[in-house]
C-alpha cells in the first residue's frame, strides 16, 4: 500500500496548474448516458474516482475514448446494461449519479447503494423521493435501488435538505422528462452550474442554476456537445492553505477565484496575502497565521471540503479558533490524527476548539477520508522531521498528482511503499 513520506519545514515557491474539478467531472461524465451522441469533455483530472466512474460507464455500454491532455469522449449510443453493481460502486458515493440519467434514458435502472468516505450517513433518500415525485416506481432491495418509469414526468420538488448530488441527479433526470420540473431548495454550488452549462449545450433547457430554484423543461432527446470541466476549487483552496501554512509565495494557474470567496476571505483573515486575476491566484505568507473561526454550510458559505485544511492552519496559529461542522457528522476524524503531530484540539459534538502551537512534530498518521488526507499533507509540510501518511488511496481519489505538484514548489514529498 502506498504512503506519503514528507520532510517538513520548507516554504513553497513557484507556480502550479490547477486540474479540472473532480466534483464537476463525475456528474458531467454521467450526463453522457442521457444522449445517443458523443459528449467530449476536456480538462479531465487524472483521479482514481474518475477512472472508477469511467469503468462503470463502460460496463453500462458507454464507449470511452480517453486521450492525452485530459480529454475524453463518451459515446452513449448503446446503453446495453443499465446496472451499477456493488463492486464498482462501493468505493464512491458519486456513483448514485447514474441513477437519474439511466432511468430517464432507458426507463429502468438498478444501482447499488453507494459507499465512499466514512464521513457521515449522506443518505440518498432525497434522490429517491425526487424521482418518485416524477413518476418513477422505486424499490430498495438487497442493497440495490431498482427504479422504473416509461417516461418521467415534470414535477415540483422541494428538497428537505440542500444536496449537491441530489440536485444534479434530479436535474439530469428532468432534462428528458415530460413537462416542467422545478427544484426548490436546490444546491447552488459551482459544480451544479457547470453541469447546467453542459446540459444546455446538449440541448437541455435548464434555468436558474446557481440559485436555490432551478427549472428544467424536458425535451425528447439530447445531442452531443463539447464541454470544458471547471477548475477544481477544492484543490485550489488546498494549495492556498498549504502556502498560507508553510509560508512562501505560489501562483495558481487555471483557477477560478470567484468560486472560493469564503475560503479566500478566511485565509486573508489568517494573514495570507492573496491577489486574484481572471484565472490566477497568487498567495504569499510569512510567520504564524492568525486564528480563524468558521462554520461550514452549503455554498456560497464556507465549504465542508475545506474544513480539514483550515483546521490544520489553525493548529499552528497564534491563538485559539473555534470550528463548527454542520454538514457531515463524522468529519472531525482527522483531528485525532493531527493530535498525533502535536496539535491541541478539543472536540465536542460538531465543534472543535483548536489552540495553536508554535510547531507540529512529524509522526506516522493515517488518512481517514479524502479531505482529511489533504489536511495531513499540509500538516506534514509544516511539521518538524518526517511525517508518514498511510492510506493515501483516499488522496488519489481527489488530488491529481499532488506529490509531483508539491515537489515542483519545493516540498520534500515522496510516495513510498509501506507495510
Amino acid at each position: 500500500m502506498d504512503s506519503l513520506l514528507i520532510s517538513g519545514g520548507r516554504a513553497l515557491h513557484g507556480r502550479v496548474r490547477i486540474s479540472g474539478a473532480k466534483n464537476a467531472a463525475l456528474p458531467l461524465a454521467c450526463a453522457s448516458v442521457l444522449s445517443a451522441q458523443p459528449l467530449r469533455l476536456t480538462n479531465l483530472p487524472d483521479l482514481r474516482d474518475v477512472v472508477t466512474l469511467l469503468d462503470l460507464l463502460a460496463q453500462m455500454g458507454v464507449t470511452i475514448d480517453r486521450s492525452a491532455g485530459g480529454e475524453v469522449t463518451l459515446d452513449g449510443a448503446r446503453i446495453t446494461r443499465p446496472f451499477a453493481d456493488y463492486e464498482m460502486v462501493k468505493t464512491m458515493r458519486a456513483s448514485i449519479l447514474v441513477l437519474g440519467p439511466l432511468l430517464a434514458r432507458c426507463g429502468h435502472a438498478r444501482v447499488s447503494l453507494p459507499g465512499g468516505c466514512a464521513i457521515g450517513q449522506r443518505p440518498v433518500d432525497l434522490h429517491i423521493k425526487g424521482l418518485a415525485a416524477m413518476g418513477a416506481q422505486i424499490e430498495v432491495n438487497h442493497g440495490y435501488i431498482e427504479a422504473r418509469a416509461e417516461r418521467l414526468r415534470g414535477a415540483r420538488i422541494v428538497m428537505d435538505l440542500v444536496t449537491v448530488t441530489g440536485t444534479e441527479n434530479l436535474m439530469m433526470a428532468a432534462a428528458l422528462a415530460d413537462g416542467l420540473t422545478v427544484l426548490e431548495n436546490a444546491a447552488r454550488e459551482p459544480e451544479v452550474c457547470d453541469l447546467a452549462v453542459c446540459l444546455n449545450a446538449m440541448g437541455a433547457k435548464v434555468q436558474g442554476a446557481g440559485t436555490d430554484v432551478i427549472t428544467i423543461e424536458g425535451v425528447p432527446a439530447l445531442h452531443g456537445a463539447v464541454h470544458r470541466i471547471m477548475p477544481d476549487r477544492i484543490e485550489t483552496g488546498t494549495f492556498l492553505a498549504a502556502t498560507a501554512a508553510t509560508g512562501g509565495e505560489v501562483t495558481l494557474e487555471g483557477a477560478d477565484p470567484h468560486s472560493l470567496d469564503a475560503v479566500i476571505d478566511k485565509l486573508r483573515e489568517a494573514g495570507a496575502q492573496i491577489e486574484a486575476s481572471a484565472d490566477t491566484l497568487t498567495v504569499s505568507a510569512s510567520g504564524r497565521p492568525r486564528p480563524v473561526n468558521f462554520r461550514t454550510a452549503p455554498y456560497p458559505a464556507f465549504p465542508t471540503d475545506m474544513q480539514a485544511q483550515l483546521m490544520t492552519l489553525d493548529c499552528i496559529a497564534d491563538g485559539t479558533a473555534v470550528i463548527t461542522e454542520t454538514i457531515f457528522e463524522n468529519r472531525f476524524m482527522h483531528a485525532l490524527e493531527l493530535r498525533r503531530l502535536g496539535a491541541q484540539i478539543e472536540l465536542s459534538g460538531n465543534t472543535a476548539v483548536v489552540r495553536g502551537v508554535e510547531r507540529l512534530q512529524g509522526a506516522r498518521v493515517m488518512a481517514t477520508d479524502l479531505r482529511a488526507s489533504a489536511s495531513l499533507v499540509i500538516a506534514g509540510l509544516i511539521a518538524e522531521g518526517e511525517t508518514l501518511i498511510d492510506r493515501i488511496y483516499h488522496l488519489d481519489r481527489g488530488y491529481d498528482s499532488i506529490e509531483r505538484k508539491l515537489g515542483a514548489l519545493g516540498a520534500d514529498v515522496r510516495r513510498v511503499r509501506s507495510g
